[in-house]
């Protein structure tokens, strides 16, 4: 007796083909999306917090999410974040470096999730460069529960109180916290 095909199954086989985007991920756009005030022309002290979704099917579940910082006087950010693939064969996946602040990620527009700028955001920036150097998953990573690029964002919050921010629901792992070592 033949069993019938789960309907479960059928829907998805319907959407999984959907699921991927038609584009490679090596040309989607990286560009700098436009949010971040711009660095040679903006003396005070800027520090944003973004979040755009994950690349392909991640994207309709969660987000990836980065720290920009322009010390008062610099004309250059440094972007705090977590890449995943950079922890292949031993590397560490954390990131501090001088890149665009907005980039779009892997095609994706950033949206700003905090924005402080103007006096006493150089001493926030002190502290989120100490807890980032601090952050004790630099080499692992996991897409869930974490540790991954929402568990740095959120551990970031967590050692720099004056960030004041909250993460929205999608950024998965950013609870994956919790399991940290006693600094």
């Amino acid at each position: 007796m033949r069993r019938p095909i789960p309907l479960t199954f059928i829907a998805a086989a319907m959407l999984l083909p959907g699921c991927s985007s038609n584009d490679d991920w090596r040309t989607a756009s990286r560009e700098p999306a436009g949010i971040a005030p711009d660095p040679t022309t903006t003396a005070e002290a800027v520090l944003q917090i973004y979040g755009a979704d994950a690349w392909g099917w991640r994207g309709w579940f969660g987000i990836h999410t980065w720290i920009a910082a322009k010390r008062s006087g610099e004309d250059r950010y440094t972007v705090y974040e977590v890449i995943g693939w950079r922890g292949r064969n031993g590397g560490s996946v954390l990131r501090v470096a001088q890149d665009a602040p907005d980039r779009y990620w892997f095609g994706e527009k950033p949206e700003l999730i905090k924005d402080l700028r103007g006096s006493g955001v150089d001493g926030v920036i002190d502290a989120v460069d100490r807890a980032a150097r601090a952050y004790p998953w630099q080499y692992e990573y996991r897409v869930f529960p974490g540790p991954n690029s929402n568990t740095f964002t959120a551990w970031i919050i967590e050692q720099v109180p004056a960030l004041d921010a909250d993460l929205p629901f999608s950024a998965i792992g950013s609870g994956y916290t919790d399991r940290a070592p006693a600094l």
